[in-house]
């Protein structure tokens, strides 16, 4: 299961030169499969995405969004996009602001439903 989601992760990454990081974190926050540079450890990656997770589905049901899709932050200097993968997990990717954002959403929803598949 690991080698098949590791295989969508790298063909995401493919997809655009300009997404740097992805991962497959459960939706308690532990990194199942990562792609991930040096400088980032992947349980700070899947313990961050948690929390942001969580405030995600906490806020879109107190605010009456129906059910959480994506949770994107914006930062100068890029992305840091999450997508649901199924009920248990999300994907993590990070993104260069000088990416064209629409693509790498569509990219995200495409590998996050291959992700929910395998899982």
């Amino acid at each position: 299961m690991q080698q098949l989601l590791i295989s969508v992760l790298s063909d995401l990454n493919n997809t655009s030169v300009d997404i740097i990081a992805s991962a497959v974190i459960s939706t308690d926050g532990l990194p199942i499969a990562t792609l991930l540079p040096n400088h980032l450890n992947a349980d700070r990656v899947g313990a961050m995405s948690a929390t942001l997770l969580a405030l995600g589905n906490r806020s879109v049901h107190e605010l009456a969004c129906g059910e959480l899709d994506q949770v994107m932050v914006k930062g100068k200097n890029g992305y840091i996009l999450l997508s649901q993968a199924g009920d248990n997990a999300v994907l993590a990717l990070i993104a260069k602001e000088s990416g064209k954002l629409g693509l790498i959403l569509l990219d995200a929803k495409r590998a996050a439903k291959h992700i929910a598949e395998i899982l």
